[in-house]
Order: structure tokens, then C-alpha cells, then sequence
């Protein structure tokens, strides 16, 4: 497990399945996910389940759990993806499942521990990620966590029927700083 201040990261296991499909399928949740504008089965998130798990263990993502009186309860899903060994870069991703976690902090405590593991643990020099530019609390979220926003895909996303640009963010280890 890897803890924050209100929050862990621990490995997806197969019983969150089904939680992942229904937050999946909720338009309002997707809004900014990119490609998940169409209907996800179960079958569909086994497959995914069953294909990451061959994955090494750098790559495989993270459940996000926020406490919950004595427990914790699952509030979304993380994970590095599509790293470079040579450059030492790699995207990160984040969604926030449970709308009752919305806009508490929460987006921001994950890439901060993130970004700890990717630069303390994994070794990597450089985090980035892609946002589209209607999602201002994922920028803000990753403003706060020390992203610095580098340059931008022009129309790179459509969603609800329009092309929007999508953002890039990115913290290089020298930028970096434990306590942002």
C-alpha cells in the first residue's frame, strides 16, 4: 500500500470490477476519460483486468481508496502507463469514480503520491499527462500537485460532439519538490 495524508493506493484487484464498470458506463464520470464514450461491459473489464495483469508491475495501475471511518472505501483508479526506460519518462492517469469524492483534494493527493513513487521509487525523470482544456478541476488538481503545463494538441480530443484541444502537463525530477 502506498498512503497519503486521506488516501492509499493499493493494487486493482478483480472484486473492484464491478464498481469500475459502473462508474465506466456514468456519462458524467467519462466526461473527460477521452475514449470511453461508449457502453463498457463487465466481459469488457475482465478482458482489461485479465490483459494488465501481464503487465510489469510498474505498469500495472492502482486502486485509489479514501478513508472511511475505521476502512477505506474505493474512489477511483491510477497508474503510470506507456514508459520509457531510455528517456525515463512516463504518462500518468487518474479518474475519480465516485462522485461524492469530487472537487476535496483528492486528484491532487494522488498525483502527488505519483509523482513520489515515479521519481523516488521508479527512478523516472520526467511525469506527464494529456488533460482536455474543459476539464479545469483536473488542471487545477494537477497545477497544484506541480505539473507545469508545456504545450497543447490542438482539437486533440472529441467529446459531446465537439473537438477540444488537449492539454499537456508534465514535472521533471529537477522541478520536483516532496512538500508541494
Amino acid at each position: 500500500m502506498i498512503y497519503g495524508e486521506r488516501i492509499r493506493l493499493r493494487r486493482d484487484e478483480r472484486t473492484d470490477l464491478p464498481k469500475f464498470v459502473e462508474w465506466l458506463n456514468d456519462p458524467e464520470v467519462c466526461r473527460y476519460l477521452g475514449a470511453m464514450n461508449l457502453p463498457f461491459s463487465m466481459a469488457n473489464e475482465e478482458q482489461w483486468f485479465d490483459t494488465m495483469l501481464k503487465l510489469p508491475r510498474e505498469g500495472q495501475p492502482f486502486a485509489v481508496e479514501i478513508r472511511d471511518g475505521e476502512g477505506w472505501r474505493l474512489a477511483g483508479n491510477c497508474g503510470f502507463f506507456d514508459t520509457n526506460w531510455t528517456v525515463r519518462s512516463a504518462e500518468v492517469g487518474l479518474f475519480i469514480g465516485d462522485k461524492s469524492c469530487w472537487n476535496k483534494g483528492y486528484g491532487t493527493e494522488v498525483m502527488r503520491l505519483l509523482l513520489r513513487l515515479g521519481f523516488e521509487t521508479l527512478n523516472l525523470n520526467r511525469v506527464f499527462l494529456r488533460v482536455d482544456e474543459a476539464n479545469l478541476g483536473g488542471i487545477r488538481a494537477y497545477e497544484k500537485a506541480g505539473f507545469i503545463h508545456e504545450g497543447h494538441f490542438r482539437q486533440g480530443t472529441f467529446q459531446g460532439g465537439q473537438y477540444r484541444d488537449m492539454l499537456f502537463m508534465s514535472v521533471l525530477r529537477s522541478e520536483w519538490s516532496p512538500k508541494v
